[in-house]
């Protein structure tokens, strides 16, 4: 029926249905009803209901939610194959692994608003300067362990964030000024032995924590409202008039990744 709709000669719908079906392996579903079908499979039957009559522009919403790492593995490949034919895609997602492996530019939305539009190594090279540093120590009960390794950090990286602590992981943000690779490591091949730590590991910003930069919950601003004036008490025969009820304020809208 789809294949109609595209406009596909009648005598070429088999053909682009057994590609289709071939692509994404749902052979073994071809003779199933579609209520049937698992979230995973629907998933990918409406991907391939969007490639099929080979459009020009491909729009997809969140096509890998709820499929196992195989079958996203599989979407992924049919999805970057369009792409690479000359398909315009445009996609929503939350998984930045999916940006990662699909995305050539992605725009980050909030409350409605584009934030930032780039490739993936443009943006963590604009937005996400620095290095995340995540260590283990292994403080045995201690307390003091874990609190002489994090003013190790304070004192060697100035300017370094405490991102996150929990049962002595530690995750700090790096700044990247005068930063090499080599002299992170360098000093961290030190502190490993003087410290006790377990393991640590160096990353460049991922592209999560530029997203996460942008959708920090903000508390809402109050702009525009004027301070009520005191309104004179009714008469005493009257009984006391009601504040007219104010509609519910809209909550802000989900962030999107696009």
């Amino acid at each position: 029926m789809y294949a109609r709709i595209r406009g596909i000669p009648e005598r070429h719908i088999g053909t682009c249905v057994e590609q289709i079906l071939e692509e994404l392996l749902m052979y073994a579903y071809t003779d199933k009803l579609v209520k049937t079908y698992s979230g995973g499979n629907k998933r990918k039957l409406s991907t391939g209901v969007a490639l099929i009559g080979e459009p020009s522009v491909v729009l997809l919403d969140e096509p890998s939610t709820g499929m196992d790492p195989v079958a996203r593995r599989l979407l992924w490949g049919t999805v970057a194959r369009a792409r690479k034919s000359g398909k315009a895609i445009v996609l929503t997602t939350h998984s930045m692994e999916e940006c990662e492996a699909l995305c050539t530019r992605l725009a980050i939305m909030v409350q409605g608003q584009f934030k930032c539009l780039g490739s993936p190594q443009h943006l963590k090279s604009k937005l996400g300067s620095g290095y995340s540093l995540r260590a283990k120590v292994r403080s045995e009960g201690r307390q003091e362990a874990l609190e002489e390794f994090k003013a190790f950090v304070n004192l060697t990286f100035p300017g370094s964030v405490l991102e996150d602590e929990h049962q002595g992981m530690v995750h700090y943000h790096l700044p990247g000024e005068d930063l090499s690779w080599a002299k992170v490591f360098d000093i961290l091949e030190q502190a490993k032995r003087k410290f006790m730590l377990d393991d640590y590991s160096v990353n460049q910003v991922s592209l999560e924590d530029i997203f996460l930069s942008f959708t920090c919950p903000m508390p809402p601003t109050q702009e525009g409202k004027k301070p009520e004036q005191a309104k004179p008490a009714p008469p005493p025969s009257q009984p006391p008039s009601q504040p007219p009820s104010q509609p519910p304020s809209p909550l802000p809208s989900e962030p999107v990744l696009l």
